[in-house]
């Protein structure tokens, strides 16, 4: 999967939808959907852990000795290096967990974005990737979390950043479709 397939893009450009490979995003900084530990695991976790190589694992587990030693808790954003990533850093962000049968958690879901973005302002990054937090074996509706992410970054980029770029990265066509379908951003282009 080289160049991303931009699909879509909204507020002047500065938010794109793309079907790509999360870890070969050329931007200044990926976010990771870690889980609490911060010790990698499965989907897009494992996967920038095991591209990224082990300086990211060892960044990780310094915050969890000097910081977090009880996890990282669920919408809080860290940000480590990107070891032999594209990107130089790496953001991990704990998402929101919807049991079977239970209403998803809107307001951790944006604090998950919320806390990514200002954490990427604030250390000078202007272009970051994320992918669909919490939307696979966290099991939050990607219907759902469309329009709860789509008016987290919006609402971010129109109150002033330095963050010119936002890219919001799906593996495949048919998840980018659907958040498509489900967004709220208010201009395109």
């Amino acid at each position: 999967m080289g160049q991303p397939k931009i699909l879509a893009s909204y507020l002047s450009g500065k938010v794109q939808i793309v079907v790509g490979d999360i870890t070969q995003q050329n931007v200044d900084v990926i976010v990771n959907t870690a889980n609490s530990t911060l010790l990698g695991g499965g989907g897009v976790d494992g996967a920038i852990h095991a591209k990224g190589g082990p300086e990211i694992l060892e960044a990780c587990r310094e915050i969890r000795r000097t910081r977090f030693p009880k996890g990282l808790p669920t919408g809080e954003a860290v940000l480590t290096v990107g070891g032999q990533l594209s990107a130089r850093h790496v953001i991990h962000t704990v998402g929101p967990i919807t049991g079977i049968g239970k209403e998803p958690d809107a307001k951790m879901l944006a604090e998950c974005y919320r806390n990514s973005l200002a954490l990427a302002a604030n250390d000078g990054l202007r272009s970051i990737a994320f992918p669909a937090i919490s939307t696979g074996a966290y099991g939050y509706p990607p219907e759902r979390a469309a329009p709860v992410v789509s008016e987290t970054i919006e609402s971010v980029l129109s109150a002033g950043t330095p963050v010119e770029q936002v890219r919001l990265v799906f593996f495949n066509e048919a998840d980018a479709r659907t958040f498509l379908k489900h967004q709220s951003f208010t201009t395109t282009g």
